[in-house]
Order: structure tokens, then C-alpha cells, then sequence
């Protein structure tokens, strides 16, 4: 344990003297890393931040901090030096480095309903598109128009198409990296309705529309179930606050009586 002690202080002092580059250090060690980035990273990312964000530097930023935080920890417990402190000091670091994606997790249970409205709706339009277009012209025809998180995905998904894959694996790929409510079935839908020929596309297409009322229905009903959620809880409230209130301007009352 001493050794590896002794080595976190003389690469902090070589940092410190310039001699040693923390962040080309960081940067090279990051691939190494990868594999703890979760699956829906990049979706958070985007989805609070929008599609421009530069995926690997907030993630290398986790990378940096989780590490500063374990040798922080280290330089720390040095006097304590054993195999718990050093545990210890490598649970800090990656709950350092886990806190980001807490946050993003948080923020995509907070807007929840207004991020699963987002797909219905956009769908709703390619349902009007896909009426005149094929469905690779009318996904094109789309990407302006859609939420600015589903772009990214959509390009790929249509640069993927263009190049000759007629497989479902653009669609599925597309919604695994968007996990909103009900998009693996409703890219599968998509997915068939572009192999369908011109003879039954209509009803083909009917089908696929009335998933997707079904789909800005449930948006609907949940929306509606927030709400009245919502006025139960205020209307909870305001009983509590009112009959405490009253509770105690009965016991106010009570003791200025006896004090009499």
C-alpha cells in the first residue's frame, strides 16, 4: 500500500512541475474507461444539453474527476494506509465519477412526460410525410422539422439506409439510442411499412396511424393523470395546513383559558 502511496505523491508533484501532462494522461487512459459508460449516456447527454454536445468531453471530465477524487482519498488516509482506506478511496472516486450521470438520470425522470410526448408527436408528422413520400424520402424530409434531440439520430439512421442496409437494424438502432416510450415497436411499424408495396401501403399506413393516436393518447392520459396528481397532492396540502391551523389556534385558546 506504501508504494502505491508514494507513487500517487510523486505523480502529483511531477504534475505540479509540469513534468508529467494530467491531461494527455487523462485522455490516453480514457479508452480504458469506455466500458463503464452506460447505455444511455449519450441519449442524457442530448437530451438536456442538446445535439451538439461534445459527447467525449463530458465524459472524460467524469473520467478526470473520478480519478482526482480516488487520489485525493489516497493522499487523505495516507496515514491509515490498508486495503479498506484504499477500497475506500476507489468507491469515492467512482461514486464521483457515477454523480454526473445520476443528475442526467434525474433530469430525464423530472421532464419524463414532456420527453415521451416528443416522439408521438414527431411521428405524427412523418405519418402526413409518408402519405406522398416513400419512407426513406420522408424520414429525410423530417429532420428539420423533428425535436432537435432526435436529429442526430435520425441522420444516421437515413445515412445508414442511403448506403444500401435494408435491413431493420437502422430503425432498431435509432431506438435503442432513444429510449422513449414504445419506440422499438414503433420503428418495427415504420420499418414494415416501408417494405409494404404501393398495393397495400394504405392499409399499411392506416395501421401505423393508429398507433400513433394510441400513442398521443397515452401521452394524453398521463399527462392528465400528472395533473390530477398534482391538484390532489396541493388540495392534500391545504387540508394539512388548515386543519393544523385550527389545531392550533384551538390549543392557543385552550391554554389562554386556563391561564385565566
Amino acid at each position: 500500500m506504501e508504494f502505491i502511496l508514494i507513487a500517487v505523491i510523486i505523480i502529483f508533484v511531477l504534475s505540479y512541475n509540469h513534468h508529467i501532462d494530467m491531461h494527455k494522461f487523462i485522455g490516453d487512459t480514457e479508452p480504458y474507461f469506455r466500458i463503464l459508460m452506460e447505455e444511455d449516456y449519450i441519449f442524457l447527454l442530448r437530451l438536456k444539453y442538446g445535439d451538439s454536445i461534445d459527447v467525449e468531453k463530458m465524459f472524460g471530465m467524469r473520467v478526470r474527476n473520478g480519478l482526482i477524487a480516488t487520489a485525493a482519498m489516497l493522499f487523505i488516509l495516507m496515514s491509515q494506509a490498508n486495503f479498506l482506506n484504499v477500497l475506500f478511496s476507489v468507491i469515492v472516486g467512482f461514486v464521483v465519477f457515477k454523480l454526473p450521470y445520476q443528475k442526467l438520470k434525474g433530469y430525464y425522470k423530472a421532464n419524463l412526460h414532456r420527453i415521451n410526448q416528443m416522439l408521438p408527436y414527431y411521428l405524427k408528422s412523418l405519418e402526413i410525410l409518408v402519405q406522398h413520400y416513400t419512407v426513406p424520402v420522408a424520414l429525410n424530409r423530417s429532420v428539420e422539422t423533428a425535436p432537435e434531440i432526435f436529429r442526430s439520430g435520425l441522420r444516421e439512421m437515413i445515412a445508414k439506409i442511403e448506403a444500401g442496409d435494408s435491413s431493420v437494424d437502422p430503425y432498431m438502432d435509432f431506438a435503442k439510442e432513444y429510449p422513449v416510450r414504445d419506440s422499438m415497436r414503433m420503428m418495427r411499424l415504420l420499418y414494415r411499412l416501408g417494405l409494404g408495396s404501393q398495393e397495400n401501403k394504405q392499409e399499411q399506413l392506416m395501421m401505423f396511424a393508429r398507433s400513433v393516436s394510441q400513442l398521443q393518447n397515452k401521452a394524453r392520459e398521463q399527462k392528465y393523470k400528472e395533473r390530477l396528481e398534482k391538484m390532489e397532492n396541493k388540495t392534500m396540502m391545504m387540508l394539512m395546513t388548515t386543519g393544523g391551523g385550527i389545531l392550533l389556534l384551538m390549543l392557543f385558546s385552550m391554554t389562554m383559558m386556563m391561564n385565566l
